[in-house]
């Protein structure tokens, strides 16, 4: 039997409303459906470990293996400032969200922990202040040093002198609650061991409409979101190194570009995703993209081919919104694969999200809003998928549409909520001598559901 609020589920009842609703390959629609890993193909997915924070009510980061047990978890003080890595020495590296912060701007964090495997807080960087915040991502480079993706304030005075139009931003927005008067603007720090900052970059000094610069008055529409037409009117949330060139990747979500920056001349020197954002090309109409390519955009990363998989989501798409993943070559500007449902229910994600490439070639897909992490081979199918079973911090065999939703944050936003996941391979050096053999369930007495909706031999 499983406890679902405060009533009994006889595993029989639900194995059988499994059965019934399962379609192969893909996810469903359904008010209620079960969480935990649904799809599992051997031989086919790549096998590992998977890594996720849940970002809501929930301070722990699980380890889980490829039936959704959890070979280990850490706990931590604060609920994530979206997503952990495991580090080659096998350390967690999380970003963190404290309640008090000076904008609480979707992705808002603050400070940057490395845990040991214990859970021990060995390194801290706080990016923490009344004038600016780290924000959505992070990346530990290889000299030891980390990239840091933060928000710094502008006032409006400052704004209207870099060349803001008068008129085209509120005197206050309201964003979760707190009142937010002036521009939070996107910048990147480097820091060493030590927390010396040895390397900026920010978006303040590339400002005007040229190809190399981002256009300040670019703004959507109010609708899409509080702050996205005046105040976050960029909107960064991914930063990576690349070694190979010294160069930095970025990724904004509001101006839907990918853009690569020299490190040593600060200068951006490659974008894509967007030629509308600095006066270039055919802009989107009715039912039309235009040359815009891709809508709200996440996680950017380069692979070892040197192209650029990105996750698409889609959103405000006016051919329809729906969320894919992507890989494109920079040098021709061309998307050379991609993956997306056949049916929108089935994957898609308003905000955030995530695609990792996979040794085998496979993709590792976060889709936030759901929950709902899979992983997709080069020719579209699924061998893997999983649904987030920690709702509000509390683990649940049910997915239900009516008790897990985020009601009042619009856009299909549910409790189970995962912002990037990552599979780590068995041979992965962070999990060099680590005993991985104790696990758990996440929930207790939940039936296995991927071998129930197995096929038969």
């Amino acid at each position: 039997m499983i406890q679902r609020r405060g009533k009994l589920l006889p595993l029989a009842a639900l194995a059988l409303a499994i059965c019934a609703l399962a379609v192969p390959a893909q996810a469903y629609e359904a008010h209620q459906g079960p969480t935990g890993v649904v799809k599992y193909v051997k031989g086919a997915a790549f096998e590992g470990y998977t890594l996720f924070a849940p970002t809501v009510k929930c301070t722990s980061t699980y380890l889980i293996d490829m039936e959704g047990d959890v070979v280990h978890e850490w706990k931590s003080a604060y609920p994530p400032g979206l997503y952990a890595v495991i580090l080659p020495n096998g350390n967690l590296l999380r970003s963190n969200a404290p309640k008090e912060q000076p904008v609480k701007i979707g992705g808002a964090g603050g400070i940057l922990q490395e845990l040991d495997w214990n859970g021990k807080v060995v390194w801290e960087y706080k990016m923490l202040s009344d004038n600016e915040i780290q924000h959505h991502a992070f990346d530990r480079m290889p000299n030891g040093n980390t990239l840091i993706l933060g928000w710094e304030r502008k006032t409006k005075e400052e704004a209207l002198k870099k060349g803001r139009t008068p008129g085209t931003f509120p005197d206050e927005v309201t964003i979760k609650g707190q009142p937010v008067r002036d521009f939070w603007v996107d910048f990147v720090r480097e820091v060493d061991k030590k927390g010396k900052t040895v390397w900026e970059w920010h978006a303040w000094d590339h400002i005007g409409a040229g190809p190399d610069q981002l256009d300040i008055n670019f703004r959507l529409p109010s609708h899409v979101g509080v702050g996205y037409d005046s105040f976050d009117w960029s909107h960064f949330n991914t930063v990576e190194y690349l070694p190979a060139t010294n160069q930095v990747l970025l990724n904004s979500r509001n101006l839907s570009e990918v853009y690569i920056v020299d490190k040593k001349s600060g200068k951006i020197v490659q974008r894509w995703g967007n030629p509308t954002a600095y006066g270039q090309g055919k802009k989107p109409g009715w039912y039309d993209s235009g040359d815009q390519q891709i809508f709200g955009s996440h996680h950017a990363h380069m692979i070892e081919n040197g192209h650029v998989t990105v996750f698409d989501n889609g959103s405000e798409r006016p051919e329809g919104s729906r969320s894919r993943v992507i890989e494109v070559d920079l040098k021709t500007g061309k998307i050379v694969w991609e993956y997306a449902a056949n049916g929108r229910n089935s994957f898609f994600s308003y905000r955030q999200g995530a695609a990792q490439r996979l040794p085998n070639g496979n993709t590792l897909v976060t889709s936030t809003q759901q929950g709902h992490l899979f992983e997709v081979t080069p020719e579209g199918k699924v061998v893997w998928e999983f649904v987030n079973p920690i709702m509000s911090g509390q683990p649940k065999a049910v997915f239900s549409d009516e008790d897990d939703a985020l009601k009042n944050s619009g856009h299909d936003m549910f409790t189970n909520m995962v912002h990037r996941a990552y599979r780590y391979a068995p041979d992965y050096p962070g999990l060099k001598g680590r005993d991985l053999s104790v696990k758990r369930p996440l929930v207790e007495d939940a039936p296995k559901i991927f071998k129930i909706l197995a096929p038969k031999q």
